[in-house]
């Protein structure tokens, strides 16, 4: 089936969907024996070629140690390393490099968090506010930290339609949570939600906001001073670049008065044999040979994503998502988790079809070439919620096009003939 012309992805004019596959190499392989059409983005994205370049680059001329040498190599190695800092710092908003923190991957600044800021500030009997929709990188070091100190978590709950219930929300802040942390976009519903206004009324009830950004990095421009929140994690592997690397930002005057998560070289200023007295932010939480090569390679991915520009990349997000959730709708006895199409929808569409295992959706469709995900997605506390074990998940990215929906809904409905669900 063709897609309408009121469906079809055409996003700003400077957003070329044929010059943007051919930017990554990997669009290029075939699965058995077909194009590959890569719809598990939310898992980890395809590799810009701008960010393997860079990678290459790097550890074929510049590879040395940072901060430490003041030879020709070492100076090339920190500049391109603090020039990755910053080119993550002008993508956020940040109003200061030095409050981008460069570590392993969005789970890792969660767990920082949690542990240099939650461990200094929660105690005993205070309170931290999560949602329903949370992935585990976003319930299991705040439920670590509870355990730790003795604190109380509560839980945001959804509408059917997987939407933040906002008086239930607001209620719960009249606990007086110390810390509300939730997803900029989950990572199964695909649901957007209103940062801004959450932040807005955690901070009125003396509440820090954290929100993880996994999903809405890749998806939406960030401006975080307009978010509002005090600290914002992304990854690397999800935004077109290397796996291992990712950011936190937060406030540097929050840094600054966070102890370090990791000791080690290169986060000190002084070590005796009586004590130690540690760097200024970010160095403080930066501990030991940094991942020089996966900064470089995230910041190359960062400026070819914002070479497109951010409002590009929504609308073309925003289209391919509602054009995928009205050809799924066509497949008798599958039900799409999430909110309808509209504003507050953007990104993976998360369903299951009566009578087959999600499982079993994903390697059928896998013989066509077809790459989804099937599985709790580290959402299990959402999956009890939805009521169901599983689900197969397509997820998008800048470079899915229209056809490879078709695809998709082309490999469910051979899914339904397998099982014996249709008639021919």
């Amino acid at each position: 089936m063709e897609p309408t012309t009121a469906s079809t992805p055409s996003a700003a004019a400077s957003f070329s969907i044929e010059k943007v596959r051919a930017a990554f190499p990997a669009l290029e392989r075939e699965v058995n024996g077909r194009p590959v059409a890569y719809l598990d983005s939310g898992a980890s994205s395809q590799r810009v070629l701008a960010s393997i370049k860079a990678v290459d680059g790097y550890e074929r001329r510049h590879h040395s140690n940072v901060h430490r040498g003041s030879h020709t190599l070492s100076a090339e190695a920190t500049e391109a390393y603090e020039g990755a800092r910053a080119t993550v710092a002008d993508h956020v908003g940040a109003a200061d490099g030095r409050e981008v923190v460069f570590v392993r991957n969005a789970t890792e600044a969660i767990n920082l968090v949690a542990r240099a800021w939650g461990d200094a500030n929660v105690g005993a009997g205070d309170r931290i506010l999560l949602t329903e929709m949370e992935h585990h990188s976003n319930i299991v070091p705040w439920q670590q930290l509870a355990e730790r100190v003795g604190a109380e978590i509560d839980w945001a709950p959804i509408d059917d339609d997987g939407l933040l219930e906002m008086g239930a929300f607001a209620a719960l802040l009249e606990r007086g949570p110390k810390l509300v942390a939730l997803a900029h976009v989950s990572n199964v519903l695909g649901t957007e939600n209103p940062v801004a206004e959450i932040s807005r009324l955690a901070h009125a009830a003396g509440a820090l906001v954290l929100c993880d950004g996994a999903q809405g990095a890749p998806k939406l421009p960030l401006d975080v001073a307009e978010l509002g929140v005090d600290f914002y994690a992304l990854t690397g592997h999800k935004l077109y670049g290397p796996t291992g690397i990712g950011a936190l930002w937060t406030r540097l005057e929050l840094l600054r008065e966070m102890p370090p998560f990791l000791g080690g070289g290169s986060m000190i200023r002084k070590v005796t044999r009586t004590g130690t007295s540690y760097a200024e932010p970010p160095a403080r939480f930066e501990a030991g040979t940094p991942a020089i090569a996966q900064a470089i390679g995230m910041a190359s991915a960062l400026g070819w994503l914002d070479g497109l520009g951010m409002e590009a990349v929504r609308e073309h997000e925003r289209q391919i998502t509602d054009y995928a959730l009205e050809r799924v709708a066509e497949i008798p006895g599958l039900t799409v988790f999430g909110p309808p199409r509209g504003p507050e929808r953007i990104g993976p569409v998360s369903f299951e079809i009566e009578g087959i295992h999600a499982h079993d959706v994903s390697e059928i469709l896998d013989r066509h070439g077809v790459a989804v995900r099937a599985g709790h997605h580290c959402a299990q506390i959402l999956m009890d919620r939805l009521g169901v074990s599983a689900t197969a998940r397509a997820s998008f990215g800048v470079y899915t096009t229209p056809a490879e929906i078709d695809r998709l809904v082309d490999g469910l409905e051979d899914a339904r003939r397998v099982f014996g669900l249709t008639d021919s």
